[in-house]
């Protein structure tokens, strides 16, 4: 049986972030002390493609894995967290939302400062993986059907257009998913997809549904460690859980409703 693999969602790198991305931002200093600890602890991180092709295929993985992904962009995961990660030679993976990145296809409703395509070729070029995260954000599981398939497959042709090749890991925005969407990313030729969950990842939850932990400003080093470890992160997290749960039932009433309009129209 293949072991719980930790997955970390980051979103910003930043010292002075705005009111909208300060929660999810880590600062520089704790994100290179966050690096050091899991250099320490003998962590190795992979990439989401690694990690769910060794899952798929049954191959192996390196001693104690762990991921460190991205969300959204943010402009400081270049200028603070390039350096941290290749200090310990750490691979990562980047989910961008294309519409936030700055350069022609910007739809200016990023929510702070963000990446440019020269930067994410950068990161590329540096062993971070870079996956799709839709194109301009929105909860997945609200959108019609044709909206859902615009989201992906822009997302999809904008990045193999500016990096050369076609992303095969996507993340849900918010987090959000459901069975049609879940198919949709799959039959839009993404190879797995992380959700958010903050669970330890593991293998029986399907690539496409893959959970992970999220890391904040006000993740200290002593909680950073025993959601690494796998400890005490259902107690750490209950609060986002038991609202998650809510908003889910929040989210059906929403489709069965639209549905419903729809199939009188």
């Amino acid at each position: 049986m293949s072991e719980p693999v930790p997955i970390l969602m980051y979103h910003s790198i930043a010292r002075s972030p705005n009111d909208a991305t300060r929660a999810l931002s880590v600062a520089p200093e704790a994100f290179a002390e966050q690096m050091a600890l899991l250099d320490d602890r003998g962590f190795t991180p992979v990439d989401t493609a690694r990690l769910a092709t060794s899952w798929r295929s049954g191959g192996p993985l390196p001693a104690r894995p762990v991921l460190i992904t991205f969300d959204d962009g943010y402009e400081g995961v270049h200028r603070h967290g390039l350096s941290a990660l290749a200090k310990h030679g750490f691979a990562s993976t980047l989910f961008v939302s294309t519409g936030w990145i700055k350069g022609a296809y910007d739809t200016g409703a990023g929510l702070d400062t963000m990446l440019d395509w020269d930067q994410v070729r950068e990161l590329a070029e540096a062993q971070v993986e870079i996956g799709g995260h839709s194109h301009t954000h929105p909860q997945l599981d609200q959108l019609s059907d044709d909206t859902l398939w615009f989201e992906l497959l822009r997302c999809k042709e904008i990045i193999a257009a500016e990096l050369g090749a076609r992303p095969v890991s996507f993340a849900y925005p918010y987090g959000y998913s459901s069975r049609r969407v879940r198919r949709t990313v799959r039959e839009a030729g993404f190879a797995q997809s992380l959700a958010v969950g903050n669970g330890l990842a593991r293998r029986r939850q399907g690539p496409y549904a893959l959970q992970r932990v999220t890391v904040r400003r006000s993740t200290g080093i002593e909680e950073f460690e025993r959601l690494v470890e796998g400890r005490a992160i259902a107690r750490n997290f209950a609060r986002d859980r038991a609202l998650t749960k809510g908003y889910a039932m929040v989210r059906r009433a929403r489709q069965v409703r639209r549905k419903a309009i729809r199939s009188r129209v």
